[in-house]
């Protein structure tokens, strides 16, 4: 019998090999849970696409997933959200992973998108800092007030020998360089999160509101999270936002909240999330939620990005039911995000937050 610790080493090889590949889906011999007994027993394919913020801890949901329903297939492009939410929409996927919950008119369409009557719902299933990278060899610590972060995203702060910046940082060096913001060049959930916090602490010095596809305001676009991060480490002077899982080796800065400095952590960002609401107006198992950006409580990061598994409340078919109420419930699941903690750095979900998220997988049915 194996050990959970051999278990772990050998998903481990396999979620090493599926990054390797970029995204592939194979799931190799890793053992993960096994199912229920009185589960059915699942073959076939499931589609997704969306969030590339995900891209990590999906790749460990499709090797956990799949070595426990060796039948199955789970297949995710990490095209971005706002893709992913129209592949959805149009019937082209199964299920969306977005850093964002449907917007209105969105959650409108996905009643003529999904079987019956009751329409799609956002189920948060990965938590998530999201990082203000950047590329200042010398510098290990960069602290950034909310009016230096927000005009330097804005156009207005364009040296890193600025006296804003300076006064933030006494005592570090700082080198003469332009900075060159990067930003999504694609329709992204995080640039909607990231401009979301922007526009909440400096509506002055942001305003261009809450977006998902970048303003003309200057700086460098590139392609995804991983093209972010690729431009920011190909250019030093360069900081920009993408998923603290996928940084690497890049600085972070360290951003004001009320009269603290708070660096980005799992358990920071778990404490935004519990001081924040749920959206109102959708269906009981809805579970979009409106973030704290402006709160000022020590040791709660507020640039935190919540990503969705967006589903159908009812399909066409008993196979669709099965596969996507069983894959949704293992990511949903203690195993499944401890796997997306260890291997993409989330915050795992509160067991409250799991329980009630279970129960809206379990309504997914058949269209009567």
């Amino acid at each position: 019998m194996k050990t959970r610790a051999t278990r772990w080493s050998a998903l481990a090889v396999t979620i090493s090999l599926a990054l390797a590949a970029c995204g592939g889906s194979d799931s190799a011999d890793a053992p993960a849970s096994e199912p229920a007994a009185d589960a059915p027993m699942l073959s076939g394919t499931l589609i997704g696409a969306g969030s590339s913020a995900q891209k990590a801890a999906m790749q460990a949901w499709q090797a956990g997933f799949q070595n426990a329903n060796p039948d199955v297939t789970v297949e995710y492009d990490p095209i971005g959200s706002g893709g992913g939410r129209e592949q959805f929409l149009a019937g082209g996927t199964t299920f969306a992973g977005s850093d964002a919950y449907l917007k209105d008119e969105e959650w409108t369409s996905s009643m003529d998108r999904c079987a019956g009557d009751m329409g799609a719902i956002n189920l948060p299933m990965y938590i998530s800092p999201i990082a203000v990278a950047y590329n200042l060899p010398g510098v290990d610590e960069l602290r950034l007030s909310t009016a230096v972060l927000a005009g330097i995203f804005a156009g207005t702060v364009t040296s890193w020998t600025d006296a804003a910046i300076a006064a933030d940082n006494p005592g570090v060096t700082l080198p003469d360089l332009p900075i060159n913001p990067v930003h999504r060049s694609d329709e992204s959930g995080t640039s909607k999160n990231f401009t979301e916090y922007l526009s909440a602490v400096e509506p002055d010095i942001w305003t261009y509101g809450k977006l998902e596809i970048w303003p003309e305001v200057g700086g460098e676009g590139a392609q995804g999270t991983s093209g972010v991060v690729a431009a920011i480490a190909a250019g030093e002077g360069s900081i920009g936002y993408a998923d603290a899982s996928q940084i690497g080796s890049l600085g972070s800065a360290v951003v004001q909240v009320g009269d603290n400095w708070t660096a980005y952590s799992p358990e920071a960002a778990a404490k935004s999330v519990d001081a924040s609401n749920r959206i109102e107006g959708r269906s009981d198992y809805d579970f979009g939620f409106s973030l704290n950006r402006t709160t000022t409580e020590a040791g709660v990061y507020p640039i935190t990005l919540v990503s969705y598994h967006i589903v159908c409340l009812q399909y066409e078919t008993q196979a669709e039911v099965d596969l996507v109420k069983a894959f949704e419930h293992f990511v949903a699941s203690a195993e499944g995000q401890t796997m997306a903690a260890e291997f993409a750095g989330s915050a795992p979900l509160s067991a409250e937050l799991q329980a009630q998220i279970a129960d809206a997988i379990d309504q997914i049915s058949v269209a009567g």
